[in-house]
């Protein structure tokens, strides 16, 4: 928990120091200017600013997108987790015992696991989770394996082992988007550049207009830190800050245990 609240400070103070400190840094120095009596035009300044705020503005949506648009592919693939095990859990009704009641049970375990992790993403039990989830779908294969090896033309067998096969596919697709994909360091890196320099010579040109601008500069530093927290916690979703809607999953755990 404290390292969850710890990378929840970091992630809103670091953006918010990287455009704080440039601002102030810059006004300083246009200030300095200033009182030396350099002749400094304000209107080339303020069209270099325009332009490097307009750069800015558009790697923040380009970042933002790809963070958004996996945080709607996560949300695919929890309804089709959702519907895979449900399908799985009535084709296990149409093989021959002991894989059917096997199969059942194991399935009901994977919606308690899955169930869990949306009520306790702690990092401590999460590779628990997902070792036990490999075992139970590891197990599931070896029982589509044994029935293909008994009766490799029966069309009920099929469907299962379609159903099996679906379900693996799918859990390592959510794995990987979920818990591997993140958003790649050099577009982060490029991102802090722009921001640094940007930054600077907005403080810059309110330095050399003469005037201070601390408040805009702390409010503008909030706004900036909010929008990159929310990139982040995007990005980073097994920290819990913004969970998907785990509603269907529940609904599928309270269904199969009244079964």
């Amino acid at each position: 928990m404290d390292n969850i609240i710890f990378l929840n400070l970091a992630m809103c103070l670091i953006p918010f120091s990287c455009v704080l400190i440039p601002i102030l840094l810059g006004q300083q120095y246009g200030f300095y200017l200033k009182r030396k009596a350099v002749k400094v035009s304000d209107a080339p300044v303020g069209s270099v600013v325009g332009a490097a705020l307009g750069l800015l503005a558009f790697m923040l949506a380009f970042t933002f997108q790809i963070v958004d648009n996996r945080y709607n592919e996560r949300k695919k693939l929890l309804l089709d987790e959702v519907t895979t095990i449900r399908t799985t859990y009535l084709r296990a009704g149409l093989i021959p015992e002991p894989y059917k009641s096997r199969t059942r049970k194991l399935l009901i375990e994977y919606t308690d696991l899955r169930a869990a992790i949306a009520n306790d993403i702690a990092p401590q039990k999460l590779e628990h989770l997902k070792v036990r989830s490999q075992i139970i779908l590891d197990s599931l294969w070896h029982y589509s394996e044994a029935l293909a090896a008994f009766d490799r033309s029966s069309e009920a067998f099929s469907l299962y082992m379609g159903s099996t096969n679906d379900l693996n596919e799918i859990y390592n697709h959510r794995v990987t988007f979920t818990f591997e994909y993140r958003i790649p360091f050099a577009i982060l890196f490029i991102l802090g550049i722009i921001t640094l320099f940007s930054m600077f010579l907005l403080g810059y040109q309110f330095g050399i207009s003469g005037k201070k601008n601390n408040i805009v500069a702390v409010i503008i530093s909030i706004i900036f830190a909010s929008l990159m927290w929310l990139i982040l916690a995007l990005d980073r979703p097994e920290q819990g800050f913004i969970r998907l809607n785990q509603k269907p999953i529940i609904t599928l755990y309270k269904q199969l245990h009244r079964k």
